[in-house]
Protein backbone atom coordinates (compact mmCIF):
# COMPACT_ATOMS: atom_id res chain seq x y z
CA UNK A 1 0.00 0.00 0.00
CA UNK A 2 1.27 3.45 -0.92
CA UNK A 3 0.81 5.41 2.30
CA UNK A 4 1.33 8.76 0.61
CA UNK A 5 -1.89 8.32 -1.36
CA UNK A 6 -3.85 5.85 0.77
CA UNK A 7 -7.41 6.51 1.84
CA UNK A 8 -7.83 7.76 5.40
CA UNK A 9 -8.69 4.56 7.23
CA UNK A 10 -5.98 2.35 5.70
CA UNK A 11 -3.52 5.19 6.31
CA UNK A 12 -4.46 5.48 9.99
CA UNK A 13 -4.40 1.70 10.46
CA UNK A 14 -0.98 1.33 8.83
CA UNK A 15 0.55 4.26 10.70
CA UNK A 16 -0.69 2.79 13.97
CA UNK A 17 0.65 -0.64 13.05
CA UNK A 18 4.04 0.91 12.26
CA UNK A 19 4.22 2.37 15.75
CA UNK A 20 3.07 -0.94 17.26
CA UNK A 21 5.94 -2.63 15.43
CA UNK A 22 8.39 -0.03 16.75
CA UNK A 23 7.26 -0.59 20.33
CA UNK A 24 7.42 -4.39 20.02
CA UNK A 25 10.85 -4.06 18.40
CA UNK A 26 12.24 -2.42 21.53
CA UNK A 27 12.64 -5.89 23.01
CA UNK A 28 14.54 -7.33 20.03
CA UNK A 29 17.91 -8.65 21.16
CA UNK A 30 17.44 -7.76 24.82
CA UNK A 31 17.98 -10.36 27.50
CA UNK A 32 15.75 -10.40 30.57
CA UNK A 33 18.09 -8.22 32.66
CA UNK A 34 18.49 -5.58 29.96
CA UNK A 35 14.76 -5.50 29.29
CA UNK A 36 14.19 -4.69 32.98
CA UNK A 37 17.07 -2.22 33.32
CA UNK A 38 16.06 1.06 34.97
CA UNK A 39 18.10 3.81 33.38
CA UNK A 40 15.91 6.71 34.50
CA UNK A 41 14.32 7.57 37.85
CA UNK A 42 10.80 6.61 36.69
CA UNK A 43 9.49 3.07 36.21
CA UNK A 44 10.31 3.33 32.50
CA UNK A 45 12.21 0.28 31.25
CA UNK A 46 12.14 -1.34 27.81
CA UNK A 47 9.91 -4.12 29.16
CA UNK A 48 7.81 -1.64 31.11
CA UNK A 49 7.21 0.42 27.97
CA UNK A 50 5.77 -2.60 26.22
CA UNK A 51 3.56 -3.47 29.20
CA UNK A 52 2.40 0.14 29.20
CA UNK A 53 1.66 -0.06 25.46
CA UNK A 54 -0.46 -3.15 26.15
CA UNK A 55 -2.34 -1.16 28.79
CA UNK A 56 -2.87 1.72 26.33
CA UNK A 57 -4.31 -0.66 23.71
CA UNK A 58 -6.65 -2.07 26.31
CA UNK A 59 -7.75 1.32 27.67
CA UNK A 60 -8.49 2.89 24.30
CA UNK A 61 -9.78 0.01 22.21
CA UNK A 62 -10.91 -2.69 24.64
CA UNK A 63 -12.35 -0.33 27.29
CA UNK A 64 -13.41 2.86 25.52
CA UNK A 65 -14.31 1.56 22.06
CA UNK A 66 -15.53 -1.93 22.99
CA UNK A 67 -17.15 -0.80 26.24
CA UNK A 68 -15.63 -3.41 28.55
CA UNK A 69 -14.85 -2.34 32.12
CA UNK A 70 -11.30 -1.99 33.40
CA UNK A 71 -12.13 -4.58 36.04
CA UNK A 72 -13.29 -7.06 33.41
CA UNK A 73 -10.09 -6.46 31.46
CA UNK A 74 -7.92 -6.67 34.58
CA UNK A 75 -6.01 -3.50 33.78
CA UNK A 76 -4.49 -1.09 36.29
CA UNK A 77 -6.38 2.00 37.46
CA UNK A 78 -3.36 4.30 37.00
CA UNK A 79 -0.88 4.98 34.25
CA UNK A 80 2.07 4.52 36.62
CA UNK A 81 0.86 1.05 37.56
CA UNK A 82 0.90 0.08 33.88
CA UNK A 83 4.71 0.32 33.88
CA UNK A 84 5.13 -2.00 36.88
CA UNK A 85 6.42 -5.45 36.06
CA UNK A 86 5.40 -8.69 37.71
CA UNK A 87 8.18 -11.08 38.69
CA UNK A 88 6.70 -13.52 36.17
CA UNK A 89 6.91 -11.06 33.25
CA UNK A 90 9.44 -12.06 30.62
CA UNK A 91 10.41 -10.64 27.25
CA UNK A 92 8.49 -13.47 25.62
CA UNK A 93 5.35 -13.18 27.78
CA UNK A 94 5.17 -9.39 27.51
CA UNK A 95 5.73 -9.48 23.75
CA UNK A 96 2.97 -12.10 23.38
CA UNK A 97 0.53 -10.13 25.55
CA UNK A 98 1.20 -7.01 23.49
CA UNK A 99 0.69 -8.83 20.18
CA UNK A 100 -2.58 -10.28 21.50
CA UNK A 101 -3.81 -6.87 22.69
CA UNK A 102 -2.96 -5.28 19.33
CA UNK A 103 -4.76 -8.01 17.41
CA UNK A 104 -7.84 -7.63 19.60
CA UNK A 105 -7.70 -3.86 19.11
CA UNK A 106 -7.69 -4.36 15.32
CA UNK A 107 -10.73 -6.63 15.59
CA UNK A 108 -12.60 -4.13 17.74
CA UNK A 109 -11.76 -1.16 15.51
CA UNK A 110 -12.86 -3.06 12.40
CA UNK A 111 -16.40 -3.15 13.81
CA UNK A 112 -16.68 0.65 14.01
CA UNK A 113 -16.69 3.66 11.72
CA UNK A 114 -14.15 6.49 11.99
CA UNK A 115 -16.84 9.01 12.92
CA UNK A 116 -18.40 6.82 15.61
CA UNK A 117 -18.21 8.44 19.05
CA UNK A 118 -17.03 7.00 22.35
CA UNK A 119 -16.91 8.40 25.87
CA UNK A 120 -13.66 9.85 27.20
CA UNK A 121 -14.33 11.11 30.74
CA UNK A 122 -17.70 12.55 29.75
CA UNK A 123 -16.54 13.91 26.40
CA UNK A 124 -17.12 12.30 23.01
CA UNK A 125 -14.15 11.20 20.92
CA UNK A 126 -14.25 9.60 17.49
CA UNK A 127 -12.49 6.43 16.44
CA UNK A 128 -10.43 8.73 14.19
CA UNK A 129 -9.25 10.56 17.33
CA UNK A 130 -8.40 7.22 18.98
CA UNK A 131 -6.23 6.24 16.00
CA UNK A 132 -4.39 9.57 15.94
CA UNK A 133 -3.96 9.56 19.73
CA UNK A 134 -2.56 6.02 19.62
CA UNK A 135 -0.09 6.87 16.85
CA UNK A 136 1.20 9.81 18.89
CA UNK A 137 1.27 7.85 22.17
CA UNK A 138 3.14 4.87 20.74
CA UNK A 139 5.55 7.02 18.72
CA UNK A 140 6.47 8.92 21.88
CA UNK A 141 7.08 5.73 23.82
CA UNK A 142 8.99 4.08 20.97
CA UNK A 143 11.29 7.11 21.04
CA UNK A 144 11.75 6.78 24.79
CA UNK A 145 12.55 3.10 24.31
CA UNK A 146 15.00 3.78 21.50
CA UNK A 147 17.02 5.98 23.85
CA UNK A 148 17.00 3.34 26.60
CA UNK A 149 18.04 0.58 24.18
CA UNK A 150 20.78 2.80 22.78
CA UNK A 151 22.11 3.37 26.30
CA UNK A 152 22.10 -0.36 26.93
CA UNK A 153 23.84 -1.14 23.63
CA UNK A 154 26.51 1.51 24.19
CA UNK A 155 27.18 0.26 27.69
CA UNK A 156 26.72 3.82 28.87
CA UNK A 157 24.89 2.51 31.92
CA UNK A 158 25.88 -0.56 33.85
CA UNK A 159 23.17 -3.16 34.16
Amino acid sequence: MDLQTADERPLLERMLDRQREEVAGLLDGLDEAAARARLVPSLTTPLGLVTHATFVEQVWFHHRVDGRSREELGIPRTVDASFRLATTDTVESVRAAYAEACERSRQIAAQHELDERFDWYGNPVSLRFVYVHMVAELARHAGHGDILVEQLADGAVSR
